[in-house]
């Protein structure tokens, strides 16, 4: 399912009312970016190809070992017939992780979906032009699904008053919502709390301000 069918036009529409309604007092722009993930991670196809193949090289040893002792099943002694099962494990083991999240997982660490995210978040921030205000006060909450990641990036502007724990409190509240399936509530929420910080740090909203950026929800 893609994110466009996850998210209904009027949860879409929340989102960019969230925004608006957030911005009508300061002077920055929030932009909210939903992914899917954040790479291919190929790497996840190669080691599951490589584990499903040695798997079924080890079981067919156990069983020449321990189980089969008739010498009649010419073909199992086979080197041909070996070949032919240990490549098929490994294309089972190919494409398994393109049709599981939760396998796909498995065969990637931790720290490699993290710095997928984080360089995905910087890559975004850069193509939607988040820098691109007046007085560098745009913000980004990015949320990938598949590592389920959060990413809460400030401009310049911003981030030189405004501590980084404060950005980490967003980031739990939008955790805490999605591990709830409050996808959008918590975007909702999250948008709110960073109109309220830049507020509070004096981000006020002058006559002569302009949307420098588009409200709606980004997907990509």
């Amino acid at each position: 399912m893609s994110l466009k069918q996850k998210l209904s036009e009027a949860e879409m529409q929340r989102i960019k009312d969230a925004v608006k309604e957030a911005e009508e007092k300061i002077s920055g722009e929030i932009v909210p970016v939903i992914v899917e993930q954040s790479g291919p991670y190929r790497t996840a196809n190669y080691k599951a190809c490589i584990s499903f193949s040695v798997f079924a090289f080890i079981v067919i040893v156990i069983l020449d070992r321990y189980i089969i002792t008739d010498a009649t099943h010419t073909l199992y002694y086979d080197p041909m017939f070996i070949m032919m099962v240990v490549v098929s494990a490994g294309l089972v083991g190919w494409f398994l992780p393109n049709l599981s999240y939760s396998v796909k997982r498995l065969f990637l660490s931790r720290q490699h979906m993290d710095e997928r995210a984080s360089q995905r978040a910087e890559n975004i921030f850069l193509e939607e032009e988040v820098f691109n205000t007046k007085h560098r006060t745009g913000i980004m909450l990015f949320i990938s699904f598949f590592e389920h990641e959060v990413i809460v990036m400030a401009d310049k502007g911003i981030s030189k008053v405004v501590e980084q724990k404060e950005w980490d409190q967003i980031v739990n509240l939008l955790v805490e919502n999605i591990h709830k399936g409050q996808i959008v509530s918590g975007i909702e929420e999250g948008i709110k709390r960073c109109g309220e910080i830049l507020l509070e740090k004096g981000f006020i909203k002058e006559s002569d301000d302009t949307n420098e950026l588009r409200d709606d929800l980004r997907l990509n």
